[in-house]
């Protein structure tokens, strides 16, 4: 990689005509936050989305690894971030809340912690940087963060309940 790029541009994928994608990590990137503007497509509104940032690592990362799942980590060893893994590498227990889809991976909480939560829309971003040493960003030198915004009275009127996952 070039010195003037960062870490965060080995995620999205710039294509020029002519040029087939790379597969490895020469890819570019934008390092900036775009909020996230309320999912309005739906009767009731999403309680997770992705920046385009996060959904080109997400979509890196599926490429590499096939299917894969979140959860927001509680805290102690990772912090409080949104860790990635590969399908079947975490077990996902009966205490954990399924909030929804997050670009096509199953993203979970608990649902304890959940319940600080409902009253917001989260929105996973990256950043550059250590992230949590079980989440599958690291080699990437990407980490994903959450963002968040309350729901207007409406929309929370509207949300639809959270599944409770199986073991």
């Amino acid at each position: 990689m070039g010195a003037s790029r960062t870490r965060l541009e080995a995620c999205r994928p710039s294509f020029r005509p002519g040029v087939r994608p790379p597969t490895d990590l020469a890819l570019s990137f934008s390092v900036r936050f775009r909020p996230s503007r309320p999912c309005l497509l739906s009767l009731a509104p999403y309680r997770i989305c992705a920046t385009e940032d996060a959904k080109a690592v997400i979509d890196h990362l599926r490429e590499r690894y096939g299917p894969l799942l979140f959860h927001q980590s509680g805290g102690c060893c990772d912090g409080s971030a949104p860790l990635c893994y590969e399908e079947g590498d975490f077990r996902v227990g009966t205490s954990d809340a399924r909030l929804g889809e997050l670009h096509g991976c199953p993203f979970y909480m608990a649902h304890d912690q959940f319940e600080y939560w409902e009253h917001m829309q989260l929105t996973i971003d990256v950043e550059e940087g250590r992230g949590a040493r079980f989440s599958l960003g690291i080699p990437l030198g990407v980490r994903f963060a959450i963002r968040s915004r309350l729901f207007s009275d409406d929309e929370y009127a509207r949300l639809t309940p959270v599944a409770q996952a199986s073991s």
